[in-house]
């Protein structure tokens, strides 16, 4: 009789993949989901006979081993075996065998080689069958990642767009984001990315066996989507100077970063800032199987030093100083991932906090999570992984101190127990409004519950918080109520190209006549609140009459903050008001100018395979040209990879009409999304919902 052996093999890719919830990738490879069988079809030489025996060995990693559980040898039987992978018999049909495989809820995730081992006539031979991919599994009960509603399944592992919240607590704005996880070669990126990182290159074999645990990957995954410790994904950059990469609010979404980062040989892409890592490690979260969502929050705290208060600073003149290492951020984007944590106990399970953007080292690593978010509210801030971090983000007091340079002295001015941690957002399951999960972070602002959450986080952290002279927490401070008060008003259109127009209101709050003198200054800022230049200032004294309220002008001209406005559209305005013997008042507010509109129109009904015209409109609203103006185009399942379209000069207030044609391969509604830039606008953007027809 001939030697047994494998002639041919059947991996029933299409319906393998249909069944596992993996048809969207767009590579042609076996990608399965754990805890659930996959079948093929195995055609041998001839039959089995007496004595001979099939088994299997799966294996993954440079060192695959059974005792790491990063290799199983399992026999083929006729039933199904429990805990470990398993073979199983369904038909024995000539010389073809169809046989299901099953791997445990447990297993590491990532490439697998199946091979066939083969007993007979007391010899045993080994040959590789194949390779597949293996990942988590949100819709099967036992694996960690599961998750019961279709929908939210749906929103969270099967959605490649979606939206992303930036601006500041009084102007909330969106951008759109291509997350692209089924694009082509982006989920062989993002395994890459594991293999890349500080622990696969310290101890390999360990690092493998690990990855069946969604909370390490999600770790790991923080850590390698900035490129702070490793060769990681996205070089953060918050200077306001971008030359030799791209400006972070020119990207589209995630698919051409990482893309990027491959065709240079793994190094870091220039740049990222908060959104862009995130929605950068939210494709990799997903296209691995793992449930996740991006997150904003406005007013984000970042506590350097542990004591939940972060402290801002202003001279006398009103000028903001970048002292001390804390800072506010108008607005911070996280994400969170959706897994049990079995080390913590089960109320902890579900949304977990996931943050890559490079703020504070965790273990020696720039890396930031998984924080449950259930721990977050309840103060826990003593369990894994960074919770005091994550709890001051959205918890911490603001102090605000006035810095004296010609006597080296501040001295406190006011603490805001009640403005860090607003409106924390993220985009609907199934469309695109904004949900408010502020109330999963915190019990509501000024409740009895809150405040005991937060004595609870700093009795725990107290050891370590340093209650060094710029903590205002256990410093008695006298605080007398003030004299006046103010504030600054938008009177005004806000938008780029336009003289700004606020008014500074000043109220006496006493029966005494008030004399006051107010030091005002503008700034352009990054988002999280890195001043790029001065703008304009002015001095005056003022004098109020008891219980008066009056407003003083504030212009800012187009050609004063023009050269120094950042792609954030951004400029902080803070007025520094004191009356006679008391303390100083500031007042401060960031606006923010809006963009030009740019417009996206679809020209025909879109269909699969069939060209779409697609139509953009640009006005210049300048008195003066535009010129450099390029458009970049992105969307999945509506073209392959990016478009790139050089737009002609502009001259002024002229109106820009662009075609370009983009080719659907996917039914559903897509997301089509569009920058331009030019000298004069670094980064407009627009977005365009497309029903896609079969």
């Amino acid at each position: 009789m001939s030697a047994l052996e494998p002639k041919d093999i059947n991996w029933q890719t299409t319906s393998n993949r249909q069944a596992h919830h993996t048809d969207k990738f767009y590579s042609q490879e076996l990608i399965v989901r754990r805890n659930q069988p996959f079948s093929f079809l195995l055609f041998l030489n001839r039959s089995l006979g007496d004595g001979e025996r099939v088994g299997f060995i799966a294996s993954t990693g440079p060192n695959p081993s059974e005792s790491a559980r990063t290799k199983a040898v399992f026999p083929l039987s006729s039933g199904t075996s429990a805990g470990g992978w398993s073979a199983q018999l369904l038909d024995s049909k000539d010389n073809v065998l169809t046989i299901s495989v099953l791997s445990p809820a447990s297993a590491p995730i990532g490439w697998y080689t199946l091979s066939i081992q083969i007993s007979s006539g007391g010899k045993d031979i080994i040959l590789k069958l194949g390779r597949f991919i293996l990942l988590f599994n949100p819709w099967s009960q036992e694996d960690g990642v599961f998750m019961s509603n279709h929908a939210e399944r749906e929103e969270y592992i099967q959605e490649d767009a979606g939206i992303i919240y930036v601006g500041s607590s009084n102007r909330i704005g969106v951008v759109g984001w291509n997350f692209g996880q089924f694009e082509e070669d982006i989920l062989n990126i993002c395994l890459t990315v594991l293999d890349k990182s500080l622990n696969f290159r310290r101890d390999p074999a360990t690092d493998v066996a690990r990855r069946g645990d969604p909370k390490y990957v999600g770790r790991v995954l923080s850590a390698m989507v900035n490129s702070n410790d490793d060769s990681g994904v996205l070089a953060g950059n918050w200077s306001g100077n971008y030359t030799g990469g791209q400006d972070p609010r020119s990207w589209n979404g995630s698919v051409e970063i990482l893309k990027e980062w491959k065709r240079t040989g793994f190094r870091p892409v220039q740049y990222g800032q908060c959104w862009v890592f995130a929605g950068t490690l939210n494709t990799a979260l997903r296209s691995l199987g793992i449930p996740s969502r991006v997150i904003t929050n406005f007013n984000s705290a970042h506590d350097t030093d542990r004591n939940l208060n972060v402290d801002v600073y202003y001279d006398a003149d009103g000028t903001p100083m970048e002292r001390g290492s804390d800072s506010v951020w108008n607005f911070h984007v996280w994400n969170e991932g959706w897994f049990a944590r079995a080390d913590l106990g089960s109320s902890y399970n579900g949304w977990q906090v996931l943050d890559a953007t490079p703020q504070e080292k965790s273990q020696g690593v720039f890396q930031c999570g998984p924080a449950s978010v259930f721990a977050v509210r309840e103060g826990d801030v003593d369990q894994d992984f960074d919770m005091p971090f994550v709890f001051a983000e959205v918890n911490a007091d603001r102090v605000t101190w006035i810095y004296d340079a010609s006597s080296g002295t501040q001295k406190q001015n006011s603490s805001d127990p009640h403005i860090i941690g607003k409106y924390i957002s993220t985009k609907a399951v199934g469309s695109n409004s904004r949900v408010d999960i502020t109330d999963k972070y915190k019990y509501p602002e000024g409740s009895r519950q809150e405040r005991q959450v937060f004595e609870k986080a700093l009795g725990k952290l107290k050891p370590s918080a340093s209650f060094g002279p710029t903590s205002a927490r256990g410093l008695e401070v006298e605080e007398r109520d003030p004299s006046i008060s103010g504030k600054f008003k938008v009177t005004g259109i806000l938008a780029v190209g336009k003289e700004v127009n606020l008014g500074l209101i000043l109220k006496n709050l006493t029966s005494d006549m008030k004399t006051v003198t107010v030091n005002m200054t503008a700034w352009t800022i990054v988002y999280n609140g890195t001043l790029v230049h001065e703008v304009w200032k002015d001095s005056v004294t003022i004098s109020l009459d008891p219980s008066e309220e009056m407003q003083y002008p504030v212009k800012i001209s187009y050609a004063q903050y023009e050269k120094y406005l950042k792609s954030d559209n951004m400029i902080r305005v803070t007025s520094v008001c004191q009356a006679p013997d008391e303390s100083e008042v500031v007042v401060e507010r960031d606006i923010i100018l809006d963009n030009p509109n740019l417009i996206l129109e679809m020209l025909d009904q879109a269909q699969v395979q069939k060209p779409l015209n697609v139509q953009m409109l640009f006005s210049n609203p300048l008195d003066e040209p535009v010129k450099d103006c390029v458009l970049m185009v992105e969307g999945s399942g509506l073209l392959l990879g990016s478009l790139k379209i050089d737009v002609p000069n502009l001259s002024p207030k002229e109106q820009s009409r662009v075609r370009f044609e983009v080719l659907p391969t996917r039914s559903g509604t897509k997301q089509l999304l569009a920058d331009f830039s030019c000298n004069k606008f670094p980064a407009i953007k627009a977005m365009l919902s497309v029903d896609v027809d079969e």
